[in-house]
Formats: structure tokens, sequence, C-alpha cells
């Protein structure tokens, strides 16, 4: 069964839709660890950093219709860090773009739910990504699509801090200052770890607020794990340049053994550790 969207016209105070968004995200992520102990493969410590804000998006912030994924007016959301796709199949499952029961084929043979989203194969998935420092590129592409035919949707992309080290990133945040894509947002889940390291042993980042600030962009930074920030970065008054979200957040979190640890990248949890991260999750 689905979680239903946040409606048009929401009145409920910012407190109330956070406290919504928190229990569907505790969810989320006990439904990310179910998705990915089956096939025993996956990436958990992307996935857990980045579902706050992917449940912000979709639950509250983006204008969407899943029994309709292919609407005109639709905002468009691409995970630029596509190898975090549980977290993504789950949410698309939990809002309703296809059936929760289909999360137990990820990554079987010739199931729909590879390891990185397919556009052609799944519903809600904008873009195929996977190859790090695409997401952001096509995301681009989206927002002037959207000037040419003046349309009002929005266009959303989330990227993965490790994958800031990837050139493309910076041609495409160039261009859209340039263009002044006030409808673009980029948010950066910065958990400051990638495959084998921190960001900043491998290829330092910082100042990262002031690079993009430099390439006429809007800078927000919040806690990637309060909603309530989410939501009041994401509906701050639009001014005339693209925005990029910094999301502050924690590798794993959630999970005591799995937070903020550089093997979990891509490491599985065993039966027994499966069980246990329930079991916290649930006691949040």
């Amino acid at each position: 069964m689905s979680t239903a969207l946040a409606q048009p016209g929401d009145t409920s105070s910012l407190e109330a839709r956070a406290a919504r968004l928190k229990e569907i995200a505790a969810d989320i992520r006990v439904s990310i660890v179910n998705t990915i102990a089956g096939p025993r493969m996956g990436h958990i410590g992307g996935d857990f950093s980045v579902t706050d804000i992917l449940v912000t998006l979709f639950f509250d912030i983006m204008r969407t219709r899943p029994a309709d994924p292919e609407w005109a007016e639709r905002d468009r959301f691409i995970l630029s860090k596509g190898h975090c796709s549980a977290a993504l199949y789950s949410v698309l499952a939990t809002a309703g773009y296809f059936s929760p029961d289909l999360l137990s084929t990820f990554m079987a043979p010739l199931s729909v739910l590879n390891g990185h989203p397919n556009r052609r194969k799944v519903k809600g998935v904008e873009a195929n990504t996977g190859p790090l420092g695409h997401g952001l590129p096509i995301g681009v592409g989206a927002a002037i699509a959207a000037t040419i035919s003046k349309s009002d949707y929005r266009t959303f992309v989330v990227l993965g801090d490790g994958e800031l080290q990837e050139g493309s990133n910076w041609e495409a945040a160039m261009f859209a200052g340039h263009r002044k894509l006030s409808n673009l947002t980029a948010i950066v889940d910065r958990n400051r770890l990638q495959q084998g390291a921190r960001t900043e042993d491998t290829n330092s980042l910082e100042p990262l607020g002031d690079k993009w600030r430099a390439f006429g962009w809007e800078v927000h930074e919040v806690d990637g794990h309060d909603h309530a920030a989410l939501l009041a970065a994401f509906e701050a008054p639009r001014i005339d340049k693209p925005r990029f979200l910094i999301a502050n957040t924690r590798k794993g979190k959630g999970v005591s053994f799995i937070e903020d640890r550089v093997e979990w990248h891509h490491k599985v949890p065993s039966p027994e550790q499966v069980l246990q991260a329930i079991e916290e999750l649930r006691a949040q």
C-alpha cells in the first residue's frame, strides 16, 4: 500500500509535516534493509544517508502523480548517485509508482530493479544514472527545457559528495549559473565518505559553498536528516539563480554499526545484522 503524498495547499505546520516525514523515513530505511538483504548486494551506507532528502522531496516538496508518471507538468527528479538505487526504489514503491512486492526482485536476473536506475524500466525514474557526474548535466538540460516550453516544473538533482570530484559537474554548474536557472535545485548528500576513504582525504571539496557561489548559485547548508530544515531550505523564496543545497548527512544514518563507517559503502549486513538493524530502526 502506498503512503499518501502531500497535497497542494497543505496547511499543516512545519513541525507536523516534519514529524510525518520522519515516520515515513523510518519505514523507508527498514524497506532498504529488506531490499538489499535478499540479493546481498547494495550500498546501504549511501542509501541511508540520502533517505531523508528523498523522503522530503517525494512526500512533500515535489509535484508528482505516481499514477501518471509521465504527466508533463511533474517536477523532475534525478538521482545522480545512482548506486543508491535501493533507497530510490523504496521511496518510489512507497509513493505508489509500483508495487512494493517488486522490491523483492532487486538485482535478480531479468529484474527491472537494476543496481542503477533505468528510466526505460522503472516508473518514476527520469534518467539512467550510475556513472558519476552525469546527473547534473541532465538536470541542467531538463531545466532549460522547462524554460523553452514555458513550463513551471522544477528539476531536482541529488549528488554524492565524492561525485563532485568529477569535472562534468563543474561544467554543468558553470552553465546553470550563466543561464540563471532558478528552476533547478542541486542537493549534495554531504556524508563526507566515499568508497574507501573520506572525501577530504581523497580530494578535498572545501570550501564547498564558496565554490558554488562563485559559479553563480544560491547556497543553503542544512542538517540533511532534519526534515524541518530541509523543508525550509527547499521552500525559501527563490531568487534569479539556481539553488545548491549542502545537506550534511551521516553515511549509514540510524544503525549503530553502519553509521559513519567507510567499510559500509557497499558492504551487506549478515542475517543477524539485518535483525539488529531493523530493531534499531524500529526503536527510533
